[in-house]
């Protein structure tokens, strides 16, 4: 996996550099900054890893997103993290009856 195969997968645009420069984060999707995170078998997800995802998605004005990818080779699992407060606020823009 690449942060560009997985940018084009899901069609985000991806950044210069990884964020590197003006624009943070490794890709833009929606309304997301996204950061891509390629593992093998686990991935650790704490209070400085999710600071920076935000704030790179505070510089960008958007909300921020980890997007994991677990898995050396053959089948990949394929995570979104994201706030909860934002999970309920797209889950109430919803039909009663669709969730």
């Amino acid at each position: 996996m690449s942060e560009r195969n997985e940018s084009k997968r899901i069609g985000a645009k991806q950044h210069k550099n990884s964020g590197r420069n003006t624009h943070k984060g490794d890709a833009t999707w929606r309304n997301f900054t996204a950061d891509f995170k390629e593992v093998g078998k686990s991935f650790t997800i704490n209070k400085e890893v999710w600071a920076k995802a935000s704030t790179d998605a505070i510089r960008n004005g958007a909300d921020p997103i980890i997007i994991v990818v677990l898995g050396d080779s053959g089948i990949k699992t394929r995570l979104a993290v994201i706030e909860l407060s934002l999970l309920e606020s797209i889950l109430d823009q919803l039909p009663p009856d669709s969730v």
